[in-house]
């Protein structure tokens, strides 16, 4: 939103911001160590580290005032002192004085160069040592131009002594000075020479300007000249290269500035000209935002300048801008000001031409309102509101007209954002007349609700935001018997936009607005009880402004059907599909507060929308008219009354019933995005109890229902919908008086879905298991082992690569259906989970949970180890509490076991899953799950910790390595973690593991275990590349880290691990030996050259591997032979190496073929 130059206003940005004022400081508390700072610079400058140091520590401090700069104030006389102190000292290098100079720059720039620079010292005596310090500065070295900036500020204050500059010329003449060239004439070149740089000293070159040339003396010497010499300068250069628009930028910045300060009377005569070379110019058609920005700031300068400075007598006033001082006038002294007298109007209009030029200007400012750029048209806006103040009543209603049109749904957003900027800026200085509210109020209505769409998104929260500034000026602006007309329309349309709006900072723009409104115009309905509501911060979260704050503020009459009208009309067909979700939502949540509107009213709207042709809009419509209807059914239950007959006429359940499959909805690609929207119709009429049971229109549900489960599953919420209206429809529809099941629909059904499983299609598999996981109790009744079975089968060895969606979800379709049956120790396996299928369904949780297929999405198996896990979990948690006697001491030790070893995996996520269902277990108490092993062991080792951060995970996972029954899945799980790629995964799990190790080393007998229990996941998994790489990587630290430094003086050792293994004496050292000799002539060069530089460093770190006479000549012939060139020349470097190293020479086996004759 634009910000008010008089006023506080705005909002936060797109993102989520804090709920309040992080720091709010009460004063400049690190006074001391500025002080310090300040004073080190003589000792740091020569040092570019303490130099730099200083720097950043300073600007830390400074920044921290950036929001509330006044708080320097009062310190800033000092820290100025101090370091022009040090500018000023003779013994300062040229390095200080430029540091020096930084650290000024630093303090103007957090305070402002307005306010900072009237601090500098301006006496006579300043004006040539700043002016030789200046001249001595290089304008091309981009490291010092902090100095060259801050000492243009500096001579633009010294600019304002009130002596004629020539007399310093004289001065200094009489005095020895050197100075050979007058004062005037030094001051005037320098200002020309730094317009023209293309770095900072630029904007303070262009300060300079509008002091220096507005001195009484050089204004009758220079101004002319200077002015044609800038008029030439712009005519001359173009925008079209980045040295022309740094001195287009220059120029154009001093004459903005020059006409700001400058007298009317001085400047006048030379304002048509620069008007007329603007106009050649053309620079609105610029492609730089900067410059069209200040192209607009220029010519509402000139249009100033034409104008005569008045404050307009016909302006509308509302008593005083101060609220203490309106709190203290009477009643009837406030309303007395509120009307402006219309005498004396025509006298003091009288005889007051406006120039020809000035139609120009206002021209000008009506297409930067236009500009695409937000700078352009704010600065526009304000060029507009400065304008219209000094021109007559009629004249200012002209531009005020010329203005509306900005309005026109043919002109672009940015047209209808700097409008509304416009007409906050006249709002806001009493320039637009009560009388124009009937004209404008309606605009801003519609701009608090613009949103154009542009592909896939849309543009208009600007405009919004924008609108919400009018309001908020308008409150301030008028009197509220002025508004009293517009009271309902604008504080239903702020409510609209501080609730519905998709950004937040529009909504928070719309409740400052409203809140604005309430105080100052006290006319506002219910404002204190919505404010209490719809505050700044609580309308941030978007959820709580559809779901809750609509609600309460819907409870007043005034603002329901407004909210009701607007999702209709501009919510439920957004193009953002979160916001129709919390449209339809919120829809519902209405429906109590007018319930015969939804039905008589709002049902018979949305039931054309929901076949047109519009996707976004059929989508929206139909999840409306599913929400709608479910809540007059809960509204009708909650009068005990029938909803269908109270509320809903018979055509709209008719349309209701038929209209879906009237319009071949399956016919069109388009609608496969509908396909969720009918199915949670489908489910919502379903749970209404829609009179619909044995009509032909439930087959027709159920086929649609099957087509998304086979169609969607992939790619939206789809299935998700499909098997929610799947368990509805069969709740509602294919359950008997008696409770049990229609057995012809029971038959079908089950055998349609078991079917699907076998399908060579993923999705059909997926749509498939998710179906029968849906299916009530009563349709899998007698079917349990079925089902079980079937969705088991999607575990075969042959098929473990295949759909890997199909698995994650049969997986989570087999506790769906254990939960959905129940358990019962001695129950039939048909109808129940008991003792005879237990071991089955724990079989293939158990199994899925080791797996690990890969594809080019990566570690796709993780889908299925994750649902196993919460399976596992949900069944557990059921036989537990129904019946734990079937659930066998085997079981448990296994579930708990796989538990812990993805809990020792390296994947972030999972492990923490597994990590969490493995404490739930643990410490679940009701139930209590049996026989989980050392389970006080466990109590004992586990706290409350974030188990997604390796620091804190693997600390008490590796002590599960002292328990035997979790060691060896514990440490296959570590295996991966250690052996892994994740620097910080590796790190916090190894030093955990080398710490765990480090604490048996002692004893001999814990450590051979811990090497059996290596060797054994070592075996298990030889070519299973997944375990033995991080294996292999895991071991060489262990050896690295010495480990097994107990077994170093055996000649047998449980390893067959080759350059770690060459420490262990013995036969084990020789053998070592033999496979890296072998290997140097291996048939792959990378693997003989990777060979001879492992054996390099491995003679590095071991010098007692071989005899200290050959040592060097091993060395130099591992180094120095290219291991890549063919066997014939590499293999004769090997032999001499076994020959020093005493193994025997390899012979080389003649490969056998065997002919089929």
């Amino acid at each position: 939103m634009a910000v008010s130059d008089t006023d506080s206003w705005g909002s936060g940005g797109e993102g989520r911001e804090p709920d309040g004022i992080a720091c709010v400081l009460s004063g400049f508390s690190e006074s001391s160590e500025t002080r310090a700072l300040i004073s080190s610079l003589p000792e740091v400058h020569e040092d570019t580290v303490t130099t730099e140091s200083a720097t950043q520590r300073f600007l830390v401090i400074m920044n921290r005032y950036q929001e509330q700069p006044h708080l320097l104030d009062p310190h800033l006389e000092w820290m100025l002192n101090m370091i022009l102190d040090l500018i000023r000292s003779e013994n300062s290098p040229p390095a200080l004085v430029h540091l020096s100079f930084k650290f000024l720059y630093i303090i103007c720039k957090v305070r402002g160069y307005k306010i900072f620079m009237q601090l500098f010292p301006h006496e006579v005596a300043d004006v040539h040592p700043v002016l030789d310090l200046l001249s001595r500065q290089d304008p091309t070295d981009s490291e010092t131009w902090e100095t060259r900036y801050m000492l243009l500020l500096w001579l633009s204050m010294t600019c304002l002594i009130p002596f004629d500059l020539s007399r310093l010329d004289g001065y200094l003449e009489s005095g020895g000075g050197i100075a050979a060239e007058p004062t005037m004439e030094c001051i005037l070149a320098i200002a020309k020479s730094y317009l023209l740089v293309s770095d900072s000293p630029r904007d303070a070159a262009s300060v300079l300007v509008s002091k220096f040339m507005t001195r009484p003396d050089v204004k009758q010497k220079h101004l002319g000249d200077f002015l044609d010499w800038n008029l030439s300068t712009i005519s001359q250069t173009s925008d079209q290269s980045m040295r022309d628009i740094m001195v287009l930028d220059g120029a154009l910045q001093s004459l903005a500035k020059l006409f700001k300060h400058g007298k009317r009377d001085d400047l006048l005569q030379y304002a048509p000209a620069i008007l007329q070379c603007l106009e050649q110019k053309r620079l609105s058609e610029s492609s730089q935002a900067r410059l069209r920005k200040l192209g607009v700031k220029l010519i509402q300068r000139l249009g100033l300048t034409f104008l005569k400075p008045r404050l307009a007598a016909w302006r509308y006033q509302r008593g005083s801008r101060s609220l203490a001082a309106n709190l203290t006038m009477s009643q009837s002294a406030t309303a007395a000001e509120a009307v402006t007298p219309d005498m004396d109007i025509q006298e003091q209009e009288e005889d007051y031409d406006i120039p020809e030029e000035v139609e120009t200007v206002i021209e000008h400012l009506l297409v930067g309102l236009k500009d695409k750029e937000t700078i352009v048209r704010w600065s526009a806006a304000k060029g507009i509101g400065r304008v219209t103040g000094r021109l007559p009543k009629e004249l200012a209603d002209e531009v005020v007209g010329s203005l509306l049109d900005c309005f026109s749904f043919q002109e672009t957003d940015n047209a209808w954002h700097g409008g509304c900027l416009a007409l906050a800026e006249l709002g806001r200085r009493g320039l637009l007349m009560p009388s124009r509210l009937t004209d404008v109020v309606p605009l801003i209505i519609k701009s608090l609700t613009y949103e154009e769409k542009r592909g896939a998104c849309s543009v208009g929260s600007n405009v919004r935001d924008a609108a919400c500034y009018v309001c908020w000026s308008f409150a301030r602006a008028y009197e509220p018997n002025e508004l009293s007309l517009y009271v309902t329309q604008i504080a239903s349309a702020l409510l609209i936009t501080a609730v519905f709006d998709r950004s937040v900072n529009c909504r928070r723009a719309a409740s400052a607005a409203f809140q604005e409104n309430v105080g100052r115009q006290g006319t506002f309905p219910h404002g204190i009880d919505i404010l209490t509501a719809a505050d700044y911060y609580a309308v941030g979260n978007l959820n709580n402004c559809y779901l809750n704050i609509s609600v309460y503020i819907a409870g007043f009459q005034e603002y329901t059907h407004a909210m009701i009208d607007h999702l209709i009309a501009m919510k439920i067909n957004h193009w953002d599909g979160v916001i129709r979700e919390l449209a339809t939502k919120a829809l519902h949540n209405l429906t109590p507060q007018a319930p015969d509107y939804m039905a008589t009213t709002v049902l018979p709207q949305l039931l054309p929308m929901a076949v047109g042709l519009d996707l976004h809009n059929r989508h929206g419509a139909i999840m409306a008219c599913a929400e709608i209807t479910h809540a007059l059914y809960k509204l009708g239950l909650q009068t005990n009354s029938k909803p269908t007959k109270k509320h809903l006429k018979k055509d709209t359940l008719a349309r209701l019933k038929h209209y879906i499959f009237s319009h071949n909805i399956t016919d069109t690609v388009v609608v496969l995005r509908v396909f969720s929207a009918v199915c949670c119709l489908i489910e919502k009429l379903s749970l209404s109890k829609m009179p619909f049971k044995n009509d032909q229109v439930i087959t027709d549900w159920q086929g649609l229902i099957d087509d998304t489960l086979k169609s969607l599953h992939l790619y939206s919420s789809g299935a998700k919908d499909a098997i929610s209206a799947l368990s509805a429809l069969c709740e509602e529809y294919y359950k008997t008086q008696t409770g049990q099941a229609d057995s012809q629909m029971q038959d079908v059904l089950v055998s349609q879905y078991i079917e699907g499983l076998e399908s060579p299609k993923t999705l059909t598999r997926c749509g498939a298991a998710l179906a029968l996981g849906c299916l009530p109790r009563f349709m899998i009744h007698g079917k349990v082992k079925q089902v079980s079975v079937q969705l088991c089968a999607h575990f075969r060895p042959f098929e473990i690569s295949l759909f890997i969606e199909a698995r994650r979800d049969a997986i989570r379709a087999i506790a769906q259906v254990c939960v959905t049956a129940g358990v019962c120790a001695h129950g039939s396996p048909d109808s129940i989970l008991c003792s005879e299928n237990i071991a089955k369904v724990y079989g293939t949780l158990l199994e899925s949970m080791n797996d690990y297929t890969t594809d080019s999405r990566g570690d796709v198996g993780a889908w299925v180890r994750e649902a196993a896990m919460t399976s596992l979990m949900d069944v557990t948690m059921l036989v537990a509490a129904g019946a734990p006697e079937i659930l066998s001491p085997d079981l448990a030790t296994r579930m708990m076991c796989c538990l812990a070893q993805q809990a020792a995996e390296k994947i972030d996520r999972y492990r923490a899953h597994a990590g969490n269902i493995f404490l739930r277990l643990l410490h679940s108490t009701e139930p209590a799950v049996p026989h989980i092993p050392h389970r006080e062991a466990l109590l004992n080792i586990f706290p409350v910790l974030n188990w997604n951060a390796p620091s804190q995970a693997f600390q008490y996972i590796t002590q599960l390595l002292g328990l035997p029954q979790y060691q060896y899945h514990t440490l296959l799980g570590l295996t991966v973690s250690v052996g892994g790629m994740t620097e910080s995964t590796v790190h916090f799990s190894s030093l955990s593991l080398f710490d765990y190790l480090r604490g048996i080393q002692d004893d001999q007998v814990i450590l051979a275990q811990f090497g059996d229990t290596l060797l054994s996941i070592f075996r298990d998994n030889i070519r299973n590349d997944r375990v033995t790489v991080p294996f292999l990587k895991m071991l060489n630290q262990m050896l690295a880290n010495s480990c097994f430094e107990i077994f170093t003086t055996q000649e047998k050792t449980l390893f067959s691990f080759f350059c770690g293994l060459i420490q262990f004496q013995g036969e084990v050292r020789k053998k070592v030996l033999s496979q890296l000799l072998m290997m140097l002539c291996h048939s792959f060069p990378v693997i003989r050259k990777t060979t001879a530089s492992h054996m390099y460093e491995m003679l590095l770190t071991y010098d007692d591997v071989i005899n200290p006479e050959v040592l060097d000549d091993v060395m130099t012939l591992l180094s120095d032979t290219n291991w890549e060139s063919d066997l014939a020349t590499v293999r004769p470097h090997r032999n001499q190496l076994c020959d020093w190293l005493g193994v025997a020479r390899p012979q080389v086996v003649a490969k056998v073929t065997i002919g089929l004759y």
